[in-house]
Formats: structure tokens, C-alpha cells, sequence
């Protein structure tokens, strides 16, 4: 990081025309001599490539670090960064290298405090550190010649001094603020203090559901704003940011407010990404990509819902934006809030050892009532009446307790809307044939392929194989082939059999995949023109639903006997989210409640919830890990091997083992066996998965950096006499085992 630092002071943006005379500029009949300089650059080629960190090119003139470039690459001429670079020099003669193709310093060049994010994010996460600065850019600055690249800066200069023009500053007129309630005062009081410290402390905002804790990252925003320096929110989903601009907006009218993800077309995100780098942009507002926004002014970092598994990045290189959020406020000097009502474990475990200042936010904007949590015990149901045997009583589609069915057709009555969430999308998980015993498994997965009744197929949501319905069992010709199990299609259509009269919407994944699709629903359930909500977890966190007065969580039992360690934190997050959708309307007419549908009503995680204490749930499951040795007491990495056969990826795991475990900073240091993934196969490719353990995050580090040129050897040796394995990849702190 140092070599970073070291060209803050003295690398400053000019023109190109500053960087040195060219000889078309000299007065004529005098010569000038322009010694070629060789500079570092960056490219887009991942760590097992067997490239250098950067590589050496000639250049015309002194070129900035962190300034674009295109640079012959192979065939092909690509996009480079300009790098600082403290290598030692290149074996190769000045004279043998190539020539930068293009130098596009039509923006200023990325700034020191963008070139150490990089670095540090490439040496965490152990990927290169050219895969992931160019991965950081927008896919249409990539693209980009200097002709284009300063166009492009010149006509978002002209836009946004058109839009200055329209709407001088100061004309606009603000939405007004709302009180703030005692708590909310006591937490913007600890910010301003945090803020006015050189270095300020990272703050958990731990507020409940309908808290304010919004109110608070406006606030915050606004005293950023007030002192020059600029902003960057971070939700962890898309369907989050249309919401999350509007409330900005109306609060910050005349500010200049970018949204930055994902969604966004080439165009757009492009547009989002020059404006904060230009320093043009006030407030930028995203999903994790945005945690790479260059942001010249940096005062704040908002990571709101911190727990949301979102933030990790699943594919490529697999970081985590809110921990960069953590390390980038601190070597930045900008103010980072994570916001909360169920903080990750992790960060809980971090404020309670003093690392980050806890500030609470323990009551509801308005005094409005937490939702009486209700839970049905179906154990103790007979199982005609919630359809497990042969017949079904007063119509009782499979699985619904005659309770919540009750409960919302009084909703309905009082014209209050309900909530009935579902954490599968789909019609039925899978087909079976009552004869043979045929179920509708996915030929390139070992995963089951899903019902979707719409348009009569089955889909494998691993793969997207997608085939429709047979007419009958393929194994023996039944016809008779029927959905077990239950998704959203399905349970939207027994709520619509069993209560004719009320409004039914459905939001998931298959319902909103048209453009304006999910915006036009939600404004539909705002609009007051829905009664029953069903939905995944898109609907269950982030939303500001003021007439829904019930919850009802279908079957959420299946987290809480999983392999995976992290599972019932995770359920308790989500059930705790869904349950803070009811009653943030402090006037509705009845007290607002929450129904559980499970088969075991007297888990400990369900009587926590129904006391809405997430501080007694952290406690226990910190002490359970504790004794277990698993994080935050511990920290780990997962090694994962892909291959064409199971062999093939678990002897290149064992292989890796073997050699991990005789290096010299593998003392301490646990490697596990190899073992597949919970779906071992996906699109006819076998996955193996092996766990690396410390109690120190230094010495596994150090076990990482060490291992993994042994790792990129073993992987090009693999082929000859032995299977070869198509990919393998490092997740450091993974969220998933």
C-alpha cells in the first residue's frame, strides 16, 4: 500500500498537454528530443495467468499513475491502468517492449486512495491485481478511446451545468424534516462528534425495524454534504435503490444524486461512475460495485442492512463490500455507518470488544407496536386439517394452518394488507410420479428441476436447463405425475381459491423480470390496491409498507438444522426483517402480528424472535461459536476445485492439501479433507470444496500468499497423467460452506 500512498502529494491532474512538449508544438526549425519512458500498467488477466503484477511498456511521455490506457495485449488491444509500481526492473530491453497504443487522460487520473483500495482488495482476496481494478471500471469506459472518453466528460460537464442553470442553488425547496425522537438525537449527537475527529470511528447503528434509521443516514449525509465532501450509500440489492434515490431526492433537492449498479445500462452506469469520479456527483447511491466509485472527496460510508449476504461477491474475485466499506472509511478518513436491525455476527461480536461504537435505535418511529409474533404449531394440527393425509377439511389447500387463513381474512376485512412470505419462487420444487417413484431432476445437476405451472415447465435454477412438462412419467408412462412441495405460484394460487375476495400480487424473481415490472407492483401494493402480498425475500427487508398489519412466514424450518453454520443466523435476520414490514403505521386500528408456520414451535431461535431480542439470539450463537472454534473466533478460506468428474477435482484438492500442509507458514494452519458442495454438480460440472482454518488472520494470510504459486504450478501440471480441473478459485471469508 505504501507505494500507493507515496505519489499522493505529488501527482496532480493537468491537461495532457502539460505533460510534456511534443514536437508539433515546437517552433520551427527546432528539434525536440523526447526520451521514451517505461511505465507499469495494469490489465484485466487473472492471478494463475503467470504474469507479472504489471507489465512494462513504452510510453512517449511521463505518464501519471492511475491514468487509463490500451496497450497491445497478445492479438487483441486492450484497456490498462497506468500503475505505481516498485518492481524491480524489467529483464526485458527498452527496445523490445511495445508501445502504449493510447493514452486516455481525457478524465483525471485515479487517485492514490483508489490505487491502495485496489491493492489491498487484490491481496486479501488473493486475486490479481489487474482482474480486479479493471473489473472495478464500467464496461463502457473499458471501451474507450481518448476521442470518445473526453467527449464523453465534456457533455456530462454541459449536462450537469444545464441542470445548474435550471435549477440554480438554493432554489429548491428541500422536503421538511421530521423530529427526531430521543434516540435519533442521541445517535446524530455521538455522529457529529465522530465526525469532527480526524480519523473517525466505524459506528453499528443497531436500529429496529421502523426505527429511523433512514432519518439518520440523511442527517449524517447532510452534515457530509455541508462540509464540501461527498457521500456513498450502499443497499444490497437493486430492487432497493429506486426507493432509496426517491427518499434522497426529495430530501436533497438541487443535490446532484447518481445511482450506481449493476442494472443500470452501459451508458448509464458510465454516466454514474464519471460523475463521482469527476467529483461532480454529491451523493452516490448503489449496490456492492459502488463500494469501487471513485470518490475524489470522500466523507462518509453508509452500508445499510451490513448483515445481507449481497455484499459478498460470489463469482470472480470474492470480496466483501462492506468490509472494504470498513477499511476504506479508516485509510480515507471518511465516517462509515453500518446500519442494521440484525447486525452480522461478526460486526455485533466487533462493537462488544470496542472495535466499532454501538449506537441503538431500540423503539419504532410514531411509538408504533412491534407485531405480536404467533406461532403455529403444526405438529399439533390433524393432518387432514392441514392436508397431510388423504382428504382436506373445509378446503384446506396442503400445508396452510386454518389460523392464518382466519387472520387474513380479517385483514381483509378491515382493509388492512398482509404479507405471506415464502423463500421459494416456483410452482412446486419438483414432479414425482406416484408409481415408480420418477422425480424431475435436472441431467446436467444434482439438483431437482422446479414446476413452473405458468408456462408449464420445468426449470433448473442452477443451470436455467429448461424443458416443458411431460405428458406423462418418462420411467413408466404414468400419467399421473404431481408437484410436491410448494413456491410463491403455488401458494398464490391456494390463497386465491380459499379467499376469492381478496387482491392477490405475487413478487418474485419470475414476476419481475420485465422492465418496471417490480417498480409497478410495489406501487401498486403503496396504492393500497393489493390485500394479500406474496413474495421471496425481495419483499420480506427494505421496504416501507404502511398498510400491511399482518406477516405470516410459510414453512421457514428448513434453515434451522442446516450443515451450514451461518443458517440459522441468517433465518433469524430474514424472519426479524419480514416481521418489521407489519405495523409501521403507529395509527392503524389494529395492533399489527406476525404468524410462524412451523413444526417447532419451541426452538430457541423462535422464542428470541417472538421477544424480538437480537441481542439474547447474538449472544447465544456468539457462545456456541465460540466454543466451536468458528468465526468470528476463527477465521477461514475455502479452496474450490471444479472438473469434469469428482476425482478429477478432489485429487487436485488433496494434491493442494498435501502441499499446503509442508510449507512454513502452515503451523498454524488446519486444512481440512476435501468434500463436494450441498449441489455437487452444476451444468455437468463436478465441485469440490476444502476448508483452511486459523485462529490468527495474519498467519492464514501468510499460509494464502505462500501456497498460491504452488496452486497455479499444480494446476498447469494437471493434465499431464492426470485429470485436468477446469477452474479452481480461493473465498476468503466465505459466507457459504
Amino acid at each position: 500500500m505504501e507505494k500507493c500512498k507515496s505519489f499522493a502529494k505529488s501527482s496532480t491532474y493537468r491537461p495532457n498537454v502539460n505533460f510534456l512538449a511534443r514536437a508539433a508544438d515546437a517552433p520551427e526549425g527546432i528539434d525536440v528530443v523526447q526520451a521514451e519512458t517505461i511505465v507499469a500498467v495494469l490489465v484485466d488477466a487473472p492471478r494463475h495467468a503467470n504474469l507479472q503484477h504489471t507489465l512494462s511498456y513504452r510510453s512517449q511521455r511521463p505518464l501519471a499513475p492511475g491514468i487509463l490506457v490500451r496497450v497491445p495485449f497478445g492479438r487483441r488491444e486492450v484497456a490498462g491502468l497506468v500503475w505505481p509500481s516498485d518492481a524491480p526492473a524489467s529483464p526485458i530491453a527498452p527496445a523490445e517492449m511495445r508501445d502504449i497504443a493510447e493514452v486516455c487522460d481525457g478524465m483525471p487520473p485515479l487517485n492514490a486512495s483508489w490505487c491502495a483500495l485496489l491493492e489491498f482488495a487484490a491481496s486479501y482476496y488473493q486475486r490479481s491485481t489487474g482482474e480486479i481494478a479493471l473489473a472495478a471500471l464500467p464496461p463502457e469506459l473499458r471501451r474507450l478511446g481518448q476521442a470518445a472518453l473526453s467527449d464523453r466528460v465534456r457533455r456530462l460537464h454541459k449536462a450537469f451545468a444545464a441542470e445548474a442553470a435550471r435549477a440554480p442553488a438554493g432554489s429548491a425547496t428541500p422536503e421538511p424534516e421530521p423530529p427526531l425522537t430521543e434516540s435519533q438525537a442521541a445517535a446524530m449527537t455521538a455522529i457529529e462528534v465522530a465526525l469532527a475527529a480526524a480519523s473517525p470511528e466505524t459506528i453499528l447503528l443497531h436500529g429496529v425495524t421502523g426505527s429511523g434509521k433512514t432519518e439518520v443516514y440523511l442527517r449524517t449525509a447532510q452534515a457530509v454534504l455541508a462540509r464540501g465532501r461527498q457521500a456513498l450509500v450502499l443497499v444490497p440489492e437493486i430492487n432497493l435503490t429506486p426507493q432509496l434515490v426517491e427518499r434522497f431526492t426529495r430530501r436533497f433537492a438541487g443535490r446532484r444524486i447518481v445511482a450506481l449498479h449493476s442494472g443500470l445500462t452501459p451508458a448509464q452506469r458510465l454516466r454514474s461512475w464519471l460523475a463521482a469520479q469527476l467529483g461532480l456527483a454529491d451523493l452516490v447511491l448503489g449496490t456492492r460495485l459502488a463500494i469501487f466509485a471513485g470518490l475524489p472527496r470522500l466523507g462518509l460510508i453508509v452500508v445499510d442492512e451490513e448483515h445481507d449476504a449481497s455484499y459478498k461477491q460470489q463469482e470472480g474475485a470474492r470480496y466483501s463490500a462492506r468490509d472494504l466499506a470498513v477499511w476504506r472509511g479508516r485509510r480515507e478518513g471518511a465516517l462509515v455507518v453500518l446500519g442494521s436491525a440484525t447486525p452480522s455476527l461478526e460486526t455485533w461480536q466487533r462493537a462488544d470488544t470496542g472495535h466499532y461504537r454501538r449506537l441503538s435505535l431500540p423503539e419504532r418511529v410514531g411509538a408504533a407496536a412491534w407485531p405480536r409474533v404467533r406461532l403455529v404449531d403444526m405438529g399439533r394440527l390433524a393432518k387432514a386439517t392441514v392436508g397431510l393425509g388423504s382428504g382436506t377439511v373445509r378446503g384446506m389447500p396442503p400445508g396452510l394452518a386454518p389460523q392464518i387463513i382466519d387472520a387474513l381474512r380479517e385483514r381483509g376485512a378491515s382493509g388492512e394488507q398482509s404479507l405471506v412470505f415464502l423463500n421459494r419462487r416456483g410452482y412446486a420444487p419438483v414432479l414425482q410420479c406416484g408409481d415408480c417413484g420418477w422425480m424431475s431432476g435436472c441431467p446436467h445437476c444434482s439438483a431437482w428441476r422446479v414446476f413452473h405451472k405458468k408456462d408449464r415447465t420445468l426449470r433448473c435454477h442452477h443451470c436455467a436447463f429448461t424443458e416443458p412438462v411431460p405428458r406423462a412419467c418418462p420411467d413408466c408412462g404414468n400419467p399421473d405425475i404431481a408437484p410436491v412441495g410448494r413456491g410463491t405460484e403455488r401458494l398464490e394460487e391456494q390463497l386465491a381459491a380459499l379467499l376469492p375476495e381478496a387482491r392477490i400480487a405475487r413478487i418474485d424473481a419470475d414476476t419481475t423480470r420485465a422492465k418496471g415490472a417490480l417498480e409497478a407492483q410495489l406501487g401498486a401494493v403503496h396504492a393500497g390496491d393489493v390485500d394479500i402480498l406474496v413474495g421471496t425475500q425481495m419483499v420480506a427487508k427494505g421496504h416501507d409498507f404502511r398498510r400491511i398489519g399482518l406477516v405470516a412466514a410459510i414453512n421457514p424450518d428448513t434453515s434451522l438444522f442446516s450443515s451450514d453454520f451461518r443458517a440459522p443466523e441468517r433465518l433469524f435476520a430474514l424472519l426479524m426483517q419480514a416481521a418489521g414490514r407489519a405495523g409501521r403505521d403507529a395509527a392503524a386500528a389494529h395492533p399489527s402480528e406476525m404468524w410462524v408456520q412451523t413444526w417447532h414451535p419451541l426452538h430457541p431461535l423462535y422464542q428470541a424472535l417472538g421477544r424480538h431480542d437480537y441481542a439474547a439470539f447474538a449472544a447465544s450463537q456468539l457462545k456456541e461459536r465460540e466454543s466451536a472454534g468458528l468465526p468470528p473466533y476463527s477465521h477461514l478460506a475455502v479452496l474450490r476445485a471444479e472438473a469434469k468428474t469428482a476425482e478429477a477435482a478432489r485429487a487436485f484438492l488433496a494434491a493442494a492439501a498435501e502441499v499446503g500442509r509442508s510449507l512454513d507458514d502452515a503451523a498454524d494452519v488446519m486444512i481440512y479433507a476435501p468434500v463436494p458442495l450441498d449441489v455437487a454438480r452444476v451444468a455437468d460440472v463436478e465441485r469440490m470444496q476444502m476448508l483452511v482454518e486459523s485462529a490468527s488472520r495474519p498467519r492464514l494470510q501468510a499460509m494464502l500468499h505462500a501456497w498460491l504459486p504452488h496452486l497455479d504450478a499444480l494446476h498447469a501440471t494437471r493434465g499431464e497423467g492426470a485429470p485436468r480441473v477446469l477452474r479452481w478459485a480461493i473465498d476468503v471469508d466465505p459466507l457459504t460452506i
